[in-house]
Parts: C-alpha cells; sequence; structure tokens
C-alpha cells in the first residue's frame, strides 16, 4: 500500500473501539489498532478499563469511571462518528448502560429506511476472563448486563466456547450445553442469535479436544447470509495474546469498510490468522499476535489462507474424505481443471449451438440447458461434439443426468487425425465435468452430497461465487475451478450482488488455490482484454457468442487475440463490499445465490 495519500482520496472508515488498555501492548486497544490499520480503517480507540498486566497475567483491572467514558464518547462523537463500534473489556455495568445509549444516540440518525446496523455495525466481543489468567474480568451482573443491553444491538459477537456458554446460562441451576461437543457449538449459536445478535461467531482458536482441532481451528458461523463452520489450518506458535481482540476489531473494520457480516467474518479470520504467522515474545509468557497489512495479500505474498466454510453442519469437504477418495490416494478435491490454451470458456443454452461453438474451435463449454424438457438429447449433442474434437464439457442445471450418463472412453493415439466419432470412442483431451451455483450447492440432500464426494477422484466441479463468504464455501468443497461474477453488470440474470470489477476479480486469483474463472458482462475484446489482464485461468463468454454458425470463427479469433493479455503484476487490493448497502435484511440472504454463472 502506498505510503501517500492524495488530498482527493476517500477518507478511510471510522470505527470506534472501547476496550481496555493492555499495559503489556499485546491485546486490547493496542491489538485493536493493528487489526483496523491492517484493514485501512481509522481506529478511534476509547479506554473503557486500565489493567495492569504482563505476558503471564491480569494483576489488576480498573474501569473507568462512567463519567471519564461519556466524556470521550461525546467528544469523538462531534467529528469523527464511526461506521462500526467494537466492544472488548468494558469492566463494569455502567460502562455497558453508556455504549448502548450511544449505540441508539448514533443509530437513530440513519436516513429513513436504512438499515440500523448498516449506519452503525456493533461487534461485541464479551471479554469475561483473560487467556494468561489473573483478575476476574466479569461477574454474574455484567454477564446479565451484556444480555439486556448488548446482545440485542450487536451486529456481530464473537465469544469462545466458554464464553458462549456463560452467556447463555448465566447463574443457572440446570447443566449448560457442553461447549467441547462439536455437535452442540451450532445450537449454542442459534440460541445465541436468538437474544438478538444479527451474526454469531463461536471462536474455536482455544478449542483442542478432538484430533482435528489440534491441526484446524473451527470456528461456527451463525449469520443471516451464511451458516457453517468455518475453518482454517492453526498456526504453529506458542504466542496468541490478542486473538479475540485482532478478530473482532477486523470484524468490525470490514463491517466499517460496507461488507456484510458473514463477509466481515472471513476476512476477520484472515486478518487474526496472519496476525498469528507474526506473533512474537514479548516477556517471558505469551507474546502478541501482531496484524499487519498483508493480511489479505494472498498464500503466494505470504498472506493468510482464505478460510473453508462447510455446508450445514458439516465440515467442508476438503475435511471429509469418502471411501472414493481414499482407494484413489486421498485426495480431498476434484479432478484438476486444466484451463484452454485460449483462456475462453464459452456458455451455450442448447446442443446445436454448443456443438456449432465446438465445431468453431472452442475446447472449454458449459452446457446451460435450463429446461428439464430435452435435456437429454442437448446433452448428448454436447457430448458427442466435446469427445469428438477433445473440449472438456461442463454440464449446468442437470448434474444428476451428467453423472448417469456413460461417458466416451479414449478411443485413439493422440496425434491422430480425425478421431470416429462413437459411443465408447473420443479424443484423449476430452473431460467432463459439472457446474454448481451457490444455490444448487445449499440444496443438496445428504446422498446427493455423499454421492458428489464420492465421485471427487473421476469428476470436473465447477462452483460459482460472489463474495467472500460463498468463496470461502466453494473452496471448503475442493472444486476444479471457482467462478467469480459478475465482474461487470449483467442483465442475464437478475442478481443483487456489485460487479466485482478488477480488483475483487484480482483478490479473488490471489486467494484461491485452485483455477479462477471470470463471468458476467464480457461483451467485447476490450472487456475481455481489460479483465485477462487480473490473471483468471479462463474468460466466460455467453452473449458474446451470439452469432451466426458461419461467423464463429472470425468472432472466436478476436476474443482469443483479447484474451491473450498478459496479467499485470500489481498489488493485490483489499476486497471491496459485494452486496448493496439497501439490500434486505429482515432475513437470511442465502437466496441471493444463482445456480450457475451469471452471464
Amino acid at each position: 500500500m502506498s505510503s501517500t495519500r492524495s488530498p482527493l482520496a476517500k477518507p478511510p472508515a471510522i470505527a470506534w473501539s472501547i476496550a481496555g488498555l493492555d499495559t503489556a501492548g499485546g491485546a486490547g486497544l493496542s491489538a485493536d489498532q493493528r487489526a483496523a490499520d491492517a484493514l485501512g480503517v481509522h481506529l478511534c480507540p476509547v479506554a473503557a478499563c486500565l489493567t495492569a498486566q504482563h505476558s503471564l497475567g491480569v494483576d489488576a483491572i480498573f474501569p473507568v469511571d462512567a463519567t471519564q467514558l461519556e466524556a470521550q464518547l461525546q467528544a469523538l462523537a462531534q467529528d469523527m462518528r464511526p461506521r462500526a463500534i467494537k466492544t472488548g473489556l468494558l469492566g463494569s455495568v455502567a460502562a455497558i448502560e453508556t455504549v448502548a445509549r450511544w449505540v441508539d444516540r448514533l443509530r437513530a440518525d440513519a436516513p429513513a429506511g436504512t438499515d440500523p446496523h448498516q449506519h452503525l455495525a456493533l461487534v461485541v466481543d464479551p471479554v469475561l476472563r483473560a487467556s494468561a489468567g489473573g483478575a476476574a474480568f466479569a461477574d454474574d451482573a455484567i454477564v446479565q448486563a451484556y444480555r439486556r443491553w448488548l446482545l440485542p444491538r450487536a451486529t456481530v459477537i464473537t465469544p469462545n466456547r466458554s464464553e458462549a456458554v456463560a452467556l447463555l446460562n448465566p447463574s443457572t441451576d440446570h447443566s449448560p450445553p457442553d461447549a467441547s461437543a462439536l455437535d452442540q457449538v451450532p445450537d449454542i449459536a442459534q440460541a445465541l442469535q436468538a437474544l438478538g445478535p444479527r451474526s454469531v461467531l463461536v471462536t474455536g482458536g482455544d478449542a483442542t479436544g478432538t484430533a482435528l482441532e489440534t491441526r484446524h481451528s473451527l470456528d461456527w458461523l451463525q449469520s443471516r447470509e451464511a451458516q457453517g463452520w468455518l475453518c482454517a489450518p492453526r498456526v504453529d506458535t506458542p504466542h496468541h495474546h490478542g486473538t479475540g481482540c485482532t478478530l473482532a476489531s477486523a470484524i468490525a473494520a470490514a463491517l466499517a469498510t460496507g461488507h456484510v457480516s458473514a463477509d466481515a467474518c472471513v476476512l476477520g479470520r484472515m486478518v487474526v490468522h496472519h496476525a498469528l504467522m507474526h506473533a512474537r515474545t514479548a516477556g517471558a509468557g505469551r507474546g502478541p499476535v501482531i496484524a499487519s497489512s498483508g493480511a489479505l495479500s494472498g498464500s503466494a505474498l505470504a498472506g493468510a489462507p482464505l478460510p473453508w466454510l462447510g455446508l450445514g453442519r458439516e465440515l467442508p469437504w476438503r475435511l471429509t474424505p469418502s471411501t472414493a477418495t481414499a482407494t484413489h490416494g486421498g485426495h480431498a478435491r476434484f479432478q484438476a481443471f486444466h484451463p484452454p490454451a485460449d483462456r475462453l470458456y464459452g456458455i451455450l443454452p442448447d446442443g446445436p449451438s454448443l456443438a456449432a461453438s465446438v465445431e468453431a474451435g472452442l475446447r472449454c463449454v458449459q452446457l446451460r440447458h435450463k429446461s428439464p424438457q430435452g435435456a437429454d438429447a442437448a446433452l448428448a449433442i454436447s457430448l458427442q461434439a466435446a469427445a469428438h474434437h477433445g473440449a472438456t464439457l461442463f454440464v449446468n442445471d442437470h448434474w444428476r443426468l451428467a453423472l448417469a450418463t456413460p461417458r466416451p472412453t479414449p478411443g485413439h493415439q493422440a496425434g491422430e487425425e480425425d478421431p470416429v466419432p462413437g459411443p465408447t470412442r473420443c479424443h484423449p483431451r476430452f473431460q467432463m465435468g459439472i457446474h454448481l451455483g451457490q444455490e444448487d450447492l445449499l440444496a443438496l440432500s445428504a446422498e446427493d452430497r455423499a454421492t458428489l464426494r464420492h465421485r471427487r477422484h473421476d469428476t470436473l466441479l465447477g462452483l460459482s461465487a460472489h463474495c467472500p463468504w460463498e468463496l470461502a464455501r466453494a473452496l471448503g468443497c475442493g472444486p476444479s475451478y471457482v467462478a467469480c461474477g459478475p465482474v461487470q453488470a449483467t442483465t442475464t440474470k437478475d442478481m443483487p450482488w456489485l460487479p466485482q470489477g478488477e480488483d475483487n476479480l484480482r483478490w479473488w486469483v490471489a486467494q484461491a488455490d485452485v483455477p479462477v474463472v471470470a463471468i458476467g458482462g464480457l461483451l467485447s475484446a476490450d472487456d475481455l482484454r481489460r479483465f485477462a489482464a487480473c490473471g483468471p485461468a479462463a474468460l466466460c463468454v455467453v452473449r458474446a457468442l451470439h452469432t451466426a454458425p458461419a461467423d464463429l470463427p472470425a468472432k472466436l479469433a478476436s476474443l482469443r487475440q483479447a484474451a491473450r493479455q498478459a496479467p499485470i503484476r500489481a498489488a493485490v487490493p483489499l476486497p471491496h463490499p459485494c452486496l448493496p448497502p439497501h439490500d434486505p435484511v429482515g432475513g437470511c440472504v442465502e437466496h441471493h445465490a444463482t445456480s450457475g454463472f451469471p452471464g
């Protein structure tokens, strides 16, 4: 990122952190500042509590007088109003009540018709105890105050599993749920969400109860946009002071820049992972994690890996090898996609048009035959053309039919001219796969999911993704490729997503460990040239292929020339929001996911 800023540049979003001052410099406001800086957000640190602590523990805490806390907030409200507030160690019921009043006051300024959480997001990190031990941070009165004043106003809360149980069952005689049991964590999160917060992220970084958890950190995401296990490999470090503060502040920073909660949680998880990668020694105890601006730059540039998001209550498929994958080397991915040499991926609505495109030279095609009527015939025509010419064929919408259809097998040696087509003879470069949209993924039954996992070793799978949480879910399935779209505005499908543009496409390419395909609004050679420079493995053309068969060879030649544009080296930008501010928030927005590609 540049060290200079143009006087005309847009000022950074503002977030407030109302939290404790850690004299050891590891957690609290120190960690919050580093996390906000990592995402380019201006943080205003508000001291709610002073602590006397070192790397081995907390000796004492001193809640700030409510009058002093009020004065700090009143001063900031004059000309530095926030887009997000993050709370950490508050230390007293009076502080909790003060924060709640200020949230209401600031949200009251929201324009008519604006969702108050989009006008001002509130991220609550319920700090109830110190991970290093020492003085207690919260009694029953404080826990009850969280439940009464902050949870109903929260956009996101980020308890660890023990904090989640404490918030759910304060001072009760009945047995609390077992937070160490993975299958109970989703129920705990849903119960917490019922208390008022829009989204709940129950973190599992401090849990190592299962063999899997010794290798992966498992957080449960319960949001209006998405639900599931958010998983990332554990970082091998003894230093983890400030991880909870870093996570919550990074989520608040992402919300302040306009991301929805599920995306903010994915980005926040990446920031804290990167901070753990750069944790350092400071004192004799656990050292601090260090958030920095390289967190979202991609693994190739030493950034954090994108976490994987599971489907339903299942772990991501890449963590669930099946009998078939064990038989075939234990790979938890689908077959590898080899992008076409010309980088063109054609999407056609029927068998004849697909066959004509393959005859004209396209070698990567998708059959998007929407109607169930005639699907068998369309697939037969498409399969014949692709097998004869050695094209890669993906089938959208009718994945069960595609998997059930016998596939031709190579019947000649590479280099033979004019291979003889037939039901069991084909070009050796022929491959066949399926493409699913996010809506298709969510509609899969348990039996469907098992069927797909069983076919990983011999099937190509393409998945659509329109935002970071969908990208996390797609990558968790171990696909052959992911599609990023719409990169430009498109009228082919009605969808809520903002155009990804060049910046988000470049970010997708940096994050994905499989080929990325660009889709949506690519109508001209200039469009292809511009987005080819962002580095995708292939570029999808839909309406650009709507031409007479006789004109297709010339049209493809023009598109190929544009698609040859080499990727331009550039810094990986921070992703911009993928949903507009006015997106409905009255319920789960998973219905926005579209089946297949946008055109």
